[in-house]
């Protein structure tokens, strides 16, 4: 295993690491990342059917459960209706103290339980999928900035071997016409030429796309092979590789970051719609139970038929991702090294140092950055030379030989750039930050994710069990139609007290509440003091302007139905114990 400075594989990548491996023949398996082969794969398929298997068990839980409440409850309806009915009439006609009203009691409140869990589960879920879209942003970024490197080390190749040619072309070509009669400057021309043209070809061989050695020596041809290593990121230009393009060889981080970001762009999407999927069935389920909608609760019946299906099948894609995360993240190195994608046009040798980085190992560019040194070392010497002798001998040669100085200077200043951005710990940081990235954030978003799809398959698994018990209890529709004809009638009058009233107009109707003596009559349980007669004023009316406020005495109080309807049962069940009818005459 290779070894990554700055970066240990994390304590899950290490748990799901040495989950076993099982091909499709039941034969282990080792855990290697290697995503081409078959038998690698046949690994994760294994391991994402658990997840189908756990479907199908869901499925007979909930067929199950709707036998039992469509064939098992229709046989003892007829024979517990009475006992039911018995039940409803000791609990005061409420619906929830007999043996059928418990049992929607316990149904409903075990929906209302998983819609809980199923809404703690989204939570979870749009936690993972943050922490995911993080990592993957800080993969992709990192990525980008590699490219940005790569392409800048490409740049500042091409425009030295540009300045260069010009310079062999150009300036010295005039200087060695210039100096013809005086062969010690001729011969220090021909030498700065020949320098130029051997920083060309050793500059030619510099590029991390191909082995040391294999350039050709023109520039045409290295601005191909550096558009072919690389694409500008979108932030310098516009991307020359589309994200649907194949694999290029060599391998390109921009190409890599391009294609990324579009597949985290939809990966993001169809998380956060599932999530607001089980987030809105989860919501209107509870809003069904409370206002006990028979067609609102069927609805979403079978959203979440289709919710458990997605909840486990994200389930198996999450884990075979998870798995093969794992296995990438334990040995980064070793798959990037022996990968044909990686490879490609690229020596081991300059791979092994940008990922490795260790002060033991020299830089595979060093001999060649030194002879490049030495020879503009060599060509700024000798132009100093001829600037100091030729000169004054031959003044018209001054404005070619400030024209090299100038493109020298220049070459100077892009050759210390150069040999700053070929060192490894620039493109070492970068391939560190998209290590952690996608093996910290991301591996902690798919297991989040993962947690997720399990929670909310087990809460719409039991809310699909739960839900055709709870709304058998809700009131058929000609119930309702009686109820609201009720409510038309007397708006003031309570549910309960409508619903006692029916019930005692089916058992025989009520004896008088007040019973009649003469021509006057007393109100029952009454205490107060009789009304005083008023005197006659004398206009005719009545005189209680003369009483004073705290003696007049309020009217009789009025009594509502279900008044009326407690005092009709008393009188229709009499408790023995009671010493005495106060009604009794």
């Amino acid at each position: 295993m290779a070894t990554v400075p700055g970066y240990s594989p994390s304590l899950w990548v290490r748990v799901c690491h040495a989950l076993p491996r099982l091909d499709l023949t039941l034969q282990t398996r080792d855990s290697i990342f290697i995503p081409d082969s078959w038998e690698y794969q046949q690994t994760l398929l294994v391991l994402s059917s658990l997840s189908a298997i756990a479907l199908v068990l869901s499925l007979l839980v909930v067929l199950s459960f709707l036998v039992h409440y469509c064939c098992c409850r229709r046989g003892d309806g007829g024979s517990g209706s009475e006992e039911e009915e018995e039940d409803d009439d000791v609990s005061g006609g409420h619906g929830y103290g007999g043996r059928k009203g418990r049992g929607i009691c316990c149904v409903t409140w075990v929906s209302v339980a998983a819609v809980t869990i199923c809404c703690v589960a989204i939570g979870i879920g749009f936690y993972g999928n943050s922490e995911a879209n993080d990592g993957m942003y800080q993969l992709t970024s990192s990525l980008l900035t590699a490219n940005y490197t790569l392409t800048s080390i490409d740049l500042l190749v091409s425009d030295t071997l540009a300045g260069l040619q010009l310079s062999v072309s150009g300036p010295l070509t005039s200087l060695e016409e210039l100096f013809g009669s005086n062969m010690p400057f001729v011969v220090s021309t021909r030498t700065c030429r020949r320098l130029s043209e051997t920083v060309v070809a050793l500059l030619s061989s510099l590029t991390l796309g191909r082995p040391n050695g294999s350039g050709g020596s023109n520039s045409s041809s290295n601005s191909s092979a550096s558009s072919a290593l690389t694409a500008p990121p979108p932030s310098i230009a516009p991307s020359l590789i589309p994200p649907t393009s194949p694999l290029p060889s060599p391998f390109s981080p921009g190409w890599a970051a391009n294609t990324l970001m579009v597949n985290e762009d939809y990966r993001w999407l169809s998380y956060v719609l599932l999530l607001l999927l089980d987030l809105v069935v989860c919501l209107f389920i509870l809003l069904g139970l409370a206002k006990q909608a028979r067609w609102l609760l069927i609805l979403m019946t079978v959203l979440a038929w289709l919710a458990l299906f997605l909840s486990w099948g994200s389930l198996g894609l999450e884990t075979a991702t998870v798995v093969a995360l794992s296995d990438f993240c334990t040995d980064p190195n070793t798959f990037v090294l022996n990968s044909t994608h990686f490879n490609t046009g690229t020596s081991t040798e300059v791979l092994d140092y940008y990922l490795t980085c260790s002060r033991r190992k020299t830089s595979p560019f060093q001999q060649l950055l030194t002879q490049s040194q030495r020879a503009l070392s060599s060509i700024h010497t000798h132009l100093s030379s001829l600037d100091r002798d030729a000169l004054p001998q031959f003044p018209k040669a001054e404005r070619s030989l400030r024209e090299v100085q100038q493109i020298l200077n220049t070459t100077e200043g892009n050759f210390h750039q150069l040999v700053a951005l070929l060192n490894c710990r620039g493109l070492n940081k970068d391939y560190i930050d998209s290590l952690k990235g996608l093996c910290y954030d991301g591996m902690e978003g798919l297991l989040y994710l993962s947690l997720y799809s399990f929670l909310s398959a087990l809460a719409f698994t039991a809310i699909l069990c739960s839900l055709p018990g709870a709304w058998r209890g809700f009131p058929s529709d000609s119930e309702e139609y009686e109820d609201s004809d009720s409510e038309s009638e007397d708006p003031f009058t309570s549910h309960q007290a409508r619903r006692q009233t029916a019930m005692g107009s089916q058992r025989g109707a009520l004896p008088a509440f007040y019973s009649y003596q003469g021509a006057g009559w007393n109100p029952p349980f009454s205490s107060a003091p009789p009304l005083p007669t008023p005197n006659a004023s004398s206009n005719g009316n009545p005189g209680y302007e003369s009483l004073p406020l705290i003696d007049r005495q309020s009217p009789p109080p009025s009594y509502s139905p279900s008044m009326l309807t407690g005092y009709g049962v008393s009188q229709s069940n009499p408790n023995p114990g009671h010493p005495r009818n106060l009604y009794s005459h």
